[in-house]
């Protein structure tokens, strides 16, 4: 319901509706729809955090592979989960740089930042103050969301897309590392 509605404009008597209970019972499984959300998303973003956890965790790679591995791992999971997309991601959002958020899914989200940010930091292959890393990693976002946004719609299935449009990803990827790179050289970092 939250895919094919906003998040606010379903209400938890709807969701016990489609559920087959009354809109009482509801209430003995989920405090509210904040709490609902929080459950939806924890395993999948869980996955994906682990996922890239993992990504970094292997030294063997050069800092701009890991980037792109996990760049690729980020779109391919969106599109994977294209229906639940915007649920994962912009519903009821805060700041990313807040160390305290309400919302557990919030917490994971941020912690999916962190994690493109730490990637992209150690792929700039030069020190940039904490500040300098946020705009980058937000502007990294802005790629990384922009692309599922152009293609979460698709009728094309993931892998479909990836055989199709994977050199063009690594090609946006590659030309926004280099971008940062020297837009952060020229300034003097």
């Amino acid at each position: 319901m939250f895919a094919k509605r906003s998040f606010e404009d379903v209400t938890m008597r709807d969701i016990a509706k489609l559920a087959g209970c009354s809109h009482t019972a509801i209430y003995i499984y989920f405090k509210d729809k904040e709490e609902l959300l929080n459950r939806l998303a924890a395993e999948p973003l869980g996955e994906v955090i682990r996922k890239f956890e993992l990504i970094l965790s292997e030294r063997t790679a050069p800092p701009h592979e890991r980037l792109l591995r996990l760049s690729r791992e980020f779109v391919r999971f969106a599109l994977d989960n294209r229906t639940m997309y915007s649920v994962f991601f912009t519903v009821k959002p805060t700041r990313v740089d807040d160390e305290q958020p309400a919302l557990e899914i919030q917490s994971l989200r941020n912690r999916v930042f962190d994690l493109v940010g730490a990637a992209l930091g150690a792929a700039l292959e030069t020190e940039v103050d904490q500040e300098r890393l946020l705009a980058c990693t937000r502007a990294y976002f802005f790629l990384l969301h922009g692309i599922v946004a152009s293609y979460v719609t698709s009728p094309e299935g993931v892998d479909a897309l990836f055989d199709r449009l994977e050199t063009t990803f690594d090609l946006a990827f590659g030309s926004m590392l280099a971008g940062l790179k020297c837009e952060i050289k020229s300034s003097g970092g």
